[in-house]
């Protein structure tokens, strides 16, 4: 099975070597594919080193500018279904997702009857570290919130920790997908699940990063926002388009 993890960055030099050798030396033949935004820290000079110790597993593509998460992570899935990987996995470059839980959600899908695993942080044995409370209320809002609004039987619907078969990207109309930020998870596990794709949760410690800035703003926060009830809106007025509906 070829697996394929995703990592968009934009000024994570701290990480990104750190991030890749963990991975790689998880020893179970993943591949990783590098979006980078035009980083003006040298994030993308340091993934083109390390190519040449990694060839074969580790891929880079440079965009323009600062483009959005929702749009690396598209062009991540398109590069991912030329390429014939079976299985593919989101993940943050700075380490808040753990690299060793990769494989749970590889066996989540594999053989645990999942279309689309989630790695989660409100499900039992799923927990936050090293964040503030007020992050936290935060957090859980947006996620009871996007619960609610949705009917979304997921209880971590902005996690940004998935590993995706084939067939649920290959289903999607990707160009259909409108949001770039804080929204753009959670359209995912909506279009993912009504289109009839069986979605689990597997739990996890989700870390604050140790080095980098964040790239939440409030801008993000309001896109979650309005694009939950945009969702849901289309959804019971006007349905999936029909490149949506699954056969």
């Amino acid at each position: 099975m070829k697996k394929l993890v995703i990592i968009p960055t934009y000024k994570e030099k701290e990480n990104i070597q750190l991030i890749i050798d963990a991975v790689i030396n998880l020893g179970q033949q993943y591949h990783l594919l590098i979006i980078d935004d035009n980083s003006p820290d040298g994030t993308a000079a340091i993934v083109k080193s390390m190519q040449q110790l990694h060839s074969n597993e580790l891929f880079l593509i440079e965009r323009a500018g600062k483009l959005g998460l929702g749009t690396a992570y598209i062009t991540g899935f398109e590069w991912a279904l030329t390429n014939a990987y079976d299985y593919i996995f989101e993940m943050d470059a700075d380490f808040s997702h753990d690299p060793n839980d990769l494989e749970r959600l590889y066996d989540a899908c594999h053989t645990g009857g999942a279309d689309m695993a989630v790695g989660s942080r409100y499900v039992c044995g799923g927990q936050i570290e090293n964040w503030p409370l007020s992050r936290k209320l935060i957090s859980k809002a947006g996620a009871l919130y996007s619960k609610l609004i949705t009917w979304l039987p997921v209880n971590d619907a902005t996690a940004g920790f998935v590993c995706y078969s084939r067939k649920v990207l290959a289903t999607m109309d990707l160009k259909s997908i409108r949001f770039v930020g804080y929204a753009f998870q959670i359209e995912m596990k909506f279009t993912a699940w009504k289109l009839g794709f069986k979605i689990k949760e597997v739990p996890i410690t989700f870390r604050d990063r140790k080095f980098g800035a964040s790239k939440m703003t409030k801008g993000i926060i309001q896109e979650g926002i309005v694009g939950v009830l945009s969702m849901q809106m289309q959804h019971l007025f006007g349905g999936l388009s029909k490149k949506q509906k699954k056969s």
